[in-house]
C-alpha cells in the first residue's frame, strides 16, 4: 500500500466525519447560543440549562437525518472495503 493511498483513506474519511457530524455540531452551536443569549438577557445561571436544549437538538437531528447518515457511513466504508484487493498489491 503506497502513502497516497493512506492519504486518500484519511482525507476520505475525515471529509466523511465533517460531513455527518457538520449537522448535529451546526445546530448545537445554534442552539447554545440562543441560550446563552438568553441566560444573559434574564440573569439566569443554570447549568442544565445549556446542556439539556443542546443534547435535545442532538438526539433530534440524529433522529431525523439518521437515514442520510446511514448511507453516508455505509457509502465511505462500501469504498474502503472495495478497495481492500488493491491494497494487497
Amino acid at each position: 500500500m503506497t502513502p497516497e493511498g493512506v492519504l486518500d483513506i484519511g482525507t476520505s474519511a475525515i471529509q466523511t466525519i465533517l460531513l455527518v457530524a457538520g449537522p448535529m455540531l451546526g445546530l448545537s452551536l445554534v442552539v447554545g447560543l440562543m441560550v446563552s443569549a438568553f441566560q444573559a438577557m434574564t440573569q439566569i445561571n443554570e447549568a442544565t440549562l445549556t446542556f439539556v436544549p443542546k443534547i435535545v437538538t442532538v438526539f433530534l437531528v440524529v433522529l431525523v437525518g439518521f437515514p442520510w447518515i446511514l448511507q453516508t457511513i455505509l457509502g465511505f466504508m462500501l469504498s474502503v472495503w472495495t478497495q481492500i484487493p488493491d491494497f494487497a498489491r
